[in-house]
């Protein structure tokens, strides 16, 4: 036991002196950080030229950051369709009781549906926000079947939700929310909608796996954000998402060109940028159904790593961080480090489920999201100020360093992150 021991003592302590960590510098994170949230990217949103051009521009990084295709992909892209619903008219009777239509959201991608209790959909019956909240982001990308039954008491949660217009994958589960004061043994459900087909692409590329290449640890952010919209007091109309997540899309870029240099990873690395998440994390779903967890090891996404925590400079949380131990691990590689990882301040806003490592996580990947942003308090969240003059750039950039140098002894294969207990 001695032995072994001090041997993975001794693999850490080499991975982590070999490191050139003088790569990852301000100056390239300045770089990338500033095209990205420019202001022809026109806020990235989903379906616009803007976004179009932020993925030319993260392909042709990832290319020079010498990385290579997915196996069986010709280029760093991940295409998909998503139907988009135009318009939807939904009746519904529950125990023979006919439901007012302002109560009833249906997310499927079919044109015409019909629902009973014969169909065996599964059924939950939501009484409290805490239970809504979870529901939501458990059920919103489920491939299953299923009815969510919410209570009058979350009437007004029930409307904000009525009111979102939100793409669905082609062929994925059917997820109906009903207000309503009983829990229904018998009903019917008629949904009638005129869709349209519109196309999304995630960007993905690998450094394989010297040793144990069919082992993969990735490192993901979003690059879409919501474009052009009402200006603010300044007039300024476009959200550059600076923060939100051209920082951590500028992490994923500036830790593949660092690895790629560095050259001695064991397991296979993937960076993947992905699309959608602004308007329900379609892109790291999709990304989820065409991965094997089962070869994932560790997931770490990144999100708005741009201004301070709520502790400071050096310093990152991570949402999850009771569900596996890889923040242990991920402390432990910097022992020597003024940095500190912290778990997840904000447990009420179940982050752990409302980003892009929600997809892999549901599926037993250790997969976390880092992040720094105040979310109770962060001035430009989610507004046309998100711009890079706004950003931390010295302290953004010793957070990817923090992010490259705590992933060595999963990278290299001394250590194993606990899974995530699906149940």
């Amino acid at each position: 036991m001695r032995i072994l021991i001090v041997t993975l003592l001794l693999v850490n302590s080499c991975f982590a002196q070999s490191q050139p960590i003088t790569d990852i510098n301000e100056t390239s994170v300045s770089r990338i950080e500033n095209i990205l949230a420019a202001d022809d990217m026109q806020g990235r949103k989903v379906f616009t030229p803007g976004i179009e051009k932020g993925a030319a521009f993260i392909g042709k990084e990832f290319k020079d950051a010498g990385l290579k295709p997915l196996p069986g992909a010709s280029d760093f892209k991940q295409t998909f369709s998503m139907v988009d619903p135009i318009s939807t008219e939904v009746t519904a009777t529950l125990d023979g009781k006919t439901v007012d239509k302002k109560n009833i959201v249906a997310f499927t991608a079919d044109s015409s549906l019909s629902v009973t209790a014969a169909d065996h959909y599964k059924k939950i019956v939501v009484k409290n926000q805490n239970d809504f909240t979870e529901a939501f982001y458990k059920y919103f990308e489920s491939e299953e079947d299923v009815l969510i039954f919410v209570d009058t008491s979350m009437s007004m949660r029930f409307a904000r939700l009525a009111n979102r217009r939100i793409p669905q994958f082609s062929g994925s589960g059917n997820r109906i929310f009903i207000l309503t004061t009983i829990d229904p043994q018998q009903y019917q459900i008629q949904v009638k909608q005129t869709v349209s087909k519109k196309s999304l692409t995630n960007l993905a590329g690998i450094i394989r796996g010297k040793s144990r290449p069919e082992e993969y640890v990735i490192f993901s952010a979003h690059y879409d954000h919501l474009g052009i919209g009402i200006p603010d007091a300044a007039g300024d109309s476009i959200y550059n998402g600076a923060n939100d997540d051209a920082s951590g899309v500028t992490a994923v870029i500036t830790l593949a060109n660092y690895f790629n240099k560095l050259n001695n990873n064991q397991r296979t690395l993937v960076f993947v940028a992905f699309t959608a998440e602004e308007i329900g994390e379609f892109g790291s779903a999709y990304f989820s159904r065409k991965m094997d967890p089962d070869k994932v090891v560790a997931m770490l996404n990144i999100e708005m790593i741009g201004t301070e925590s709520k502790w400071g400079k050096n310093s990152a949380y991570i949402t999850g961080y009771d569900k596996t131990d890889m923040g242990t691990i991920l402390q432990k590689n910097l022992l020597n480090s003024p940095f500190r990882f912290y778990p997840d301040p904000y447990p009420q806003q179940m982050l752990f489920l409302r980003s892009d490592n929600a997809s892999l996580a549901k599926k037993g990947v250790p997969a976390h999201t880092i992040g720094t942003s105040k979310m109770d308090s962060e001035k430009y969240y989610h507004t046309p100020g998100d711009a890079v003059e706004t950003l931390d750039l010295k302290n953004m950039t010793e957070i990817i360093r923090a992010i490259g140098l705590s992933a060595g002894s999963i990278i290299s294969g001394a250590d194993t992150p606990q899974r995530v207990k699906t149940e």
